[in-house]
């Protein structure tokens, strides 16, 4: 025997679906929409929980909770942001630039300029949104100068790892970031 099933699906107003009695009232909001607007409030329960989205950061500085509500603090669990790309190196063809892979990261932007210039600003973008662990650069410097890369790891959010750290332990500055 087979049957059918018919499911009608009515879209009702946000004031209609509002609830509420003489001991509560529940609503229902979108919380910072442009995050997840599917998505954006997940109230839940084993007791209670909701997510507060945002894009880019957290709307709070970390998740709280107790045995009978969790309030997750958006992203920032999520999408870390990138940390310091290290293992840098120069192959055999003297043009093709390895580093490792940084966790956080989902592309990489790749710094230079020549070796006089340092500190400077630490290079200018020569490649952005890099897909891979490996680019490629054909530049040839001129007779008794270098070149010096910086590689700086980009997470999901578009956010832009550090350009690492100075002989004195001081952020690198990045006044001109990829585009």
């Amino acid at each position: 025997m087979r049957r059918t099933i018919v499911a009608l699906v009515f879209m009702i107003p946000p004031a209609i679906q509002a609830q509420s009695s003489a001991n509560y009232r529940l609503d229902e909001h979108s919380l910072n929409a442009g995050g997840r607007p599917a998505q954006a409030a997940v109230p839940s329960s084993a007791s209670y929980g909701v997510s507060l989205e945002s894009i880019g950061q957290s709307v709070i500085g970390r998740a709280m909770s107790s045995a009978t509500f969790k309030l997750d603090g958006g992203f920032v669990s999520a999408y870390q942001p990138p940390g310091e790309v290290t293992g840098l190196r120069l192959l055999a063809d003297h043009q093709t630039l390895t580093w490792l892979w940084e966790p956080a990261s989902t592309r990489y932007d790749v710094y230079s300029g020549p070796l006089p210039s340092l500190p400077g600003g630490f290079g200018s973008c020569a490649a952005a949104q890099v897909a891979g662990t490996s680019w490629s650069d054909a530049t040839v410097p001129t007779s008794g100068n270098g070149l010096f890369y910086l590689i700086t790891g980009v997470n999901r959010l578009r956010e832009e790892g550090t350009k690492g750290t100075t002989s004195s332990g001081a952020e690198r500055d990045n006044p001109a970031p990829c585009p």
